[in-house]
């Protein structure tokens, strides 16, 4: 259930009118690794088995092709409240030793870091020679724009879409949370053995740095945004090779950084 339906008032100047309005559906999901809770998150319902591989791929707890083994500890109103992961203890990753002991909510990607040093990621800066056209481009948007069923009934979720060098659309995930909709991608994409064919990662809203960290983690060399871009982000994806695009709507956008790895300004 990643929708419902709320009644409420509509107020006009003229008037004022009871509507029955598509709510997106925010609720808390415990996860457990191997009976041990290790944090919350807010998110909307289905997909929760991407949202925890993609979470654990990020936190550097769980990288392996391999299933893990998935179970509902809990449930309320037909939706899992709590779940549980078993990893055996030589296929835990360094991350989960730095436990998220804090409530991670929706519009928050950084709950629990409590050190500078738990932001620093390491690792090869990413290379990509895409050939990309700006009509391209504003064509998967709307490819993605297309099949956001919960946004078009709702009005309150985010997306996130993947797709390849050919422009294939390889995964789309909607969700109440930016981070959890990037993360249901690459968790699904793990799921399908499918991430080395991940190069273009779209998203809804704006980007902020975790957005960039998920995607370098990933090896997804450019990243677009329908909205605006921070300056964490923009300093981390010049650091790290990604192409960082903002504010790409009606024809326009903007790059902030690794301009000349992709041809974004021919549209023919």
């Amino acid at each position: 259930m990643q929708s419902t339906l709320y009644q409420g008032l509509k107020v006009s100047k003229s008037n004022s009118t009871k509507v029955n309005d598509y709510l997106v559906v925010e609720a808390p999901l415990q996860i457990n690794i191997n009976n041990e809770p290790y944090t919350v998150v807010m998110r909307t319902p289905n997909d929760d088995v991407e949202l925890v591989r993609g979470l654990l791929f990020a936190e550097d707890i769980y990288k392996k092709n391999t299933d893990f083994d998935f179970s509902i500890v809990k449930s309320e109103l037909k939706i899992a409240s709590i779940v549980n992961i078993n990893i055996a203890n030589d296929e835990l990753g360094k991350g989960y030793l730095n436990k998220r002991t804090l409530l991670s909510i929706s519009s928050c990607g950084i709950c629990g870091k409590k050190e500078l040093s738990d932001i620093q990621v390491t690792g090869n800066s990413l290379e990509n020679n895409l050939q990309l056209r700006g009509s391209q481009l504003h064509d998967m948007y709307a490819t993605m724009n297309k099949l956001q069923n919960t946004y078009k009934k709702s009005g309150g979720s985010h997306a996130a879409a993947i797709f390849s060098d050919k422009s294939e659309l390889l995964s789309l995930k909607e969700d109440i949370g930016r981070h959890n909709a990037v993360d249901k991608t690459i968790g699904d994409l793990l799921s399908k053995n499918k991430l080395m064919q991940a190069n273009y990662l779209l998203v809804s809203g704006r980007v902020s740095y975790e957005i960039v960290i998920k995607a370098f983690i990933a090896k997804i060399p450019v990243i677009v945004a329908v909205s605006a871009c921070s300056s964490l982000a923009v300093d981390f994806a010049k650091e790290f090779g990604i192409c960082l695009i903002g504010f790409t709507r009606e024809n326009k956008m903007t790059i902030y950084s690794n301009t000349n790895s992709i041809n974004l300004l021919a549209h023919d």
